[in-house]
């Protein structure tokens, strides 16, 4: 990670350590609350920015985030390229476009989420996009916890890669060291 990236982050109290439960349901010592970096205007555009400079010449018509994480990342990914941002929501597992958003058939489609572990969410949000027949251009995230391991068939930049270990419930040294787990964005511990 590039040093002015770590310094947003540590200034906007990203990085977080202590026994978490992610959206893949496995756990970690490290959480990123891409949150609050927008908190601050200044640490969003940063991140907003660098996003859509690298997607600044693939002629993106919509942008589009998976809620929660999704929904400020592409409202500001979209403002920097100047076009029509909206967010999906998971409904029986599945994502949807509620609230009157449309995808029209062509429509030139960026994805962003704030962090990607397994990719779920924006395989997810990938998916809906190509049933309203549009095209997605592209992936860009914040954070790249899979280090370039994730394959969402597209091209994809993140602001930062980050390697960070996590673990099947069954199989994590956290929990069998009794420290409590929390479910990010709660920021209340499970089982306690």
């Amino acid at each position: 990670m590039d040093q002015k990236v770590m310094e947003v982050f540590e200034d906007a109290g990203v990085l977080q350590k202590g026994h978490f439960l992610l959206s893949s349901g496995k756990h970690s010592d490290t959480y990123l609350q891409c949150a609050r970096l927008f908190e601050y205007h200044r640490h969003s555009e940063f991140v907003s920015k660098r996003i859509a400079d690298y997607f600044k010449d693939k002629d993106v018509d919509l942008v589009i985030g998976p809620a929660v994480g999704g929904i400020l990342l592409s409202y500001e990914v979209a403002r920097v390229l100047d076009k029509k941002n909206i967010f999906a929501e998971k409904q029986d597992g599945k994502m949807m476009l509620r609230r009157g958003f449309k995808i029209t058939p062509g429509q030139k489609v960026l994805v962003v989420e704030d962090v990607v572990t397994t990719g779920g969410s924006v395989k997810r949000v990938i998916e809906l996009v190509k049933e309203c027949k549009g095209q997605v251009v592209g992936v860009g995230v914040v954070v790249d916890r899979s280090k370039g391991r994730v394959d969402f068939g597209t091209d994809f930049y993140s602001v930062a890669q980050m390697d960070v270990i996590s673990y099947p419930q069954d199989e994590c040294p956290i929990c069998k060291q009794g420290v409590s787990l929390v479910r990010p964005g709660s920021g209340s511990s499970i089982g306690s």
